[in-house]
């Protein structure tokens, strides 16, 4: 028994070069079809801040540094260091934060404030991160 190993026909009578591709539905990437197809991708993420997002940015990065490690930390400090990352994705990828974003952090770093006995590094990194969100809400 023998199988016909030959290329599927064209309409116009010639033989297709290969498989087909299909793609129903596609969002971002690249693709590249063929013996010599190349794709190429390039993805950039996150917007710039203005000038007073970027000051809030580094003030949230700053009392991040200063909050306890992982293990260490107390239940208000594990709290706030939540709060603090959500911010900081937010200002990061899209140059700016939700009004509702930066009261729940104002929220959550006076309560801090008020339940801890913090290190004079960490109460100065809270107080630039509480103004730099009473600029921005104000």
């Amino acid at each position: 028994m023998s199988q016909d190993h030959t290329s599927p026909q064209l309409p116009d009578g010639g033989a297709a070069a290969g498989g087909g591709v299909s793609i129903g539905s596609m969002s971002g990437g690249s693709i590249a079809t063929g013996s010599h197809g190349r794709a190429f991708s390039v993805n950039a993420t996150g917007a710039t801040p203005d000038a007073r997002h970027q000051e809030l940015l580094a003030a949230v990065r700053e009392l991040l540094a200063e909050l306890p490690e992982q293990g260490a930390r107390a239940v208000e400090d594990a709290a706030l260091h939540s709060e603090l990352v959500d911010l900081e994705a937010e200002i990061t990828s899209s140059g700016r934060a939700e009004s509702g974003r930066l009261t729940r952090v104002l929220g959550s770093v006076r309560r801090w404030l008020g339940s801890q006995a913090a290190a004079a590094g960490a109460v100065a990194s809270a107080t630039a991160v509480v103004q730099g969100i009473a600029q921005l809400l104000g």
